[in-house]
């Protein structure tokens, strides 16, 4: 992208476009089934997305093109320039037409990623959302250095974009929803270790007391963090596989415990909304 953008040449838009299918493409080949990223589909009756996400299954063999008129399994990409704000663009007419005909859009000024979905009730809301660089100007700057920022959140933006080539597919066994919870415990661990969050004081001061210890110095804060992350997700692991056997009122009580607990960590360790607009 710094390339391109050094020879001058290109639609802001569209100019780097090849790059993002590319990095979209290689992503996908890590998942089951792979996921490939084709660009500038057709109007199927909500307008132009500028990519789709399809499926391997969706291709015929040794075809660069999906089969027949077919919907892209896991959404449709809405690309913008990096001077434009991907959240407007996502609350925007043309994205809500986008979802409306292919359920998930994934929109993306290449410097903020905003994933658009649905929620329990089958209303449009953000799932989820990651930040490369809070302005233009810092993207442009980093892109000079490439490695360094690479170096820092590398594994968090790829880990992403897995959660968003697969968060479309269906969630029916309890090893697809282990790798789930992996992967945003991955990134709550992320979070906490590249932040400060003076709420964790609170939590940190119960857990000693509970524990009758006290965690000391970079490795005892570092102990604490990571006993944070796994204890909530392994919780709710817990709370999903048991919740069907006990069945009941205790299957609500657990529901009802990790969801509130859930709720309030999350919004300290993985909130998307609030922690992507401060920056990773």
């Amino acid at each position: 992208m710094r390339e391109l953008r050094s020879a001058g040449a290109g639609v802001k838009e569209t100019t780097y476009c090849t790059a993002l299918a590319n990095l979209l493409d290689e992503v996908g080949k890590t998942l089951k089934p792979r996921v490939r990223c084709v660009l500038q589909l057709q109007n199927r009756g909500a307008g132009n997305p500028d990519g789709g996400l399809f499926t391997a299954d969706q291709f015929s063999k040794g075809s660069a093109e999906p089969a027949g008129a077919g919907i892209p399994a896991r959404g449709v990409i809405e690309i913008k320039s990096t001077s434009e704000d991907a959240w407007r663009t996502a609350d925007g007419e043309q994205v809500g037409k986008y979802w409306g005909r292919y359920n998930q859009v994934l929109v993306t000024n290449y410097r903020d990623f905003v994933l658009v979905g649905r929620d329990p009730e089958g209303r449009q809301i953000k799932l989820e959302t990651y930040r490369l660089a809070r302005d233009e100007a810092e993207f442009w700057s980093d892109a000079r250095l490439p490695g360094k920022k690479a170096a820092v959140v590398g594994e968090s933006f790829i880990e992403f974009l897995k959660r968003a080539l697969l968060l479309a597919a269906p969630l029916d066994s309890a090893s697809d929803l282990a790798w789930f919870l992996a992967s945003y415990a991955h990134e709550a661990k992320f979070r906490i270790e590249h932040g400060e969050y003076p709420g964790l004081a609170t939590v940190r001061t119960a857990l000693e007391e509970a524990l009758g210890m006290t965690f000391e110095g970079a490795k005892g804060d570092h102990f604490f963090r990571s006993t944070l992350v796994q204890t909530l997700f392994y919780g709710m692991f817990s709370a999903w596989v048991i919740g069907p056997l006990v069945g009941g009122a205790v299957a609500g009580l657990l529901a009802r415990s990790w969801g509130s607990s859930g709720t309030r960590l999350l919004a300290c360790l993985c909130d998307t909304d609030s922690v992507s607009k401060e920056g990773v």
